[in-house]
């Protein structure tokens, strides 16, 4: 399910601690800039109410998937699923959240880095995980993770930014998420959303994949 997800909309924004009072417009911005994936961080005040308020302001664009982010505890996943969350990531690997997930067919990406994280997400039958923090690690290490774990594909979250996004896509990453540089800090301060825009477009431009988003 995730691979199908990533296939139409391979940039996922992560919205962390965004002020309630700028939500629909930060998504919206980012909506416009072209991204059409949004992780809700369940450690941001109010994260289930910010995922329901989310999927209300794009109701009727179906091609907008809200999913929840730090999804690590049993309270988490019970809270995202109530909120109506359209996939979950983890920012390492959760047992609970994988059981939690499978039997109850939610689109997951778990987080892993080692071999052992990608063995377990494997038992679980989840084949498409996200590498963080992927901008720490060595250039070619998703080609060893790849090596032993065939038939495994990534998401790279964690350093990722307008000037280098092309090259975890080259790397050979089906995704990326991208955060704290999604937007310049003093563009959402100062209310600058046709900037914010432009600079979100020109982020999807810069990543360069041959997809319909773009």
């Amino acid at each position: 399910m995730m691979r199908e997800l990533l296939r139409k909309a391979p940039i996922c924004a992560i919205l962390r601690n965004v002020p309630s009072e700028l939500l629909e417009t930060y998504g919206e911005t980012v909506f416009r800039g072209g991204i059409r994936m949004f992780e809700v961080a369940m450690n941001s005040q109010d994260g289930p109410r910010q995922i329901e308020r989310l999927k209300q302001h794009f109701k009727d664009r179906p091609e907008v998937k809200v999913g929840a982010g730090t999804v690590t505890t049993p309270d988490r996943c019970r809270e995202a699923e109530m909120a109506g969350a359209d996939f979950f990531l983890t920012p390492s690997v959760s047992e609970y959240t994988l059981k939690f997930c499978r039997e109850r067919q939610i689109s997951l990406l778990p987080g892993v880095m080692t071999p052992s994280d990608v063995a377990l997400c494997l038992e679980y039958g989840y084949t498409v995980m996200k590498l963080f923090p992927a901008g720490d690690l060595p250039p070619r290490y998703i080609d060893s993770l790849k090596g032993p774990f065939d038939g495994t594909d990534y998401v790279a979250v964690g350093g990722v930014n307008r000037e280098n996004v092309r090259s975890f896509f080259d790397r050979g990453f089906i995704g990326v998420g991208i955060g704290g540089n999604l937007i310049p800090k003093e563009y959402v301060i100062e209310g600058r959303w046709d900037l914010a825009k432009y600079f979100v477009r020109d982020l999807v431009k810069a990543a360069g994949c041959n997809n319909p988003q773009f």
